[in-house]
């Protein structure tokens, strides 16, 4: 029963030890993602819009 808790309190200092943090590079914004963006605030802007035309009929 030694044995093992003893190379495991050998062994555990190595796997706990990590790399350093790196920092994410973040990607460039691409045209397809400016289109959807686009395309999902005139959406946005357009359910806006019909509730408030929905709300000022009752």
């Amino acid at each position: 029963m030694r044995l093992p808790l003893i190379l495991a309190a050998i062994l555990t200092p190595a796997v706990a030890a990590g790399e350093t943090f790196q920092r994410p590079i973040p990607a460039p914004q691409t045209a397809q993602a400016e289109l959807s963006y686009l395309a999902a605030s005139v959406i946005m802007l357009l359910a806006l819009v019909a509730v408030q035309w929905l709300v000022r009929r009752r």
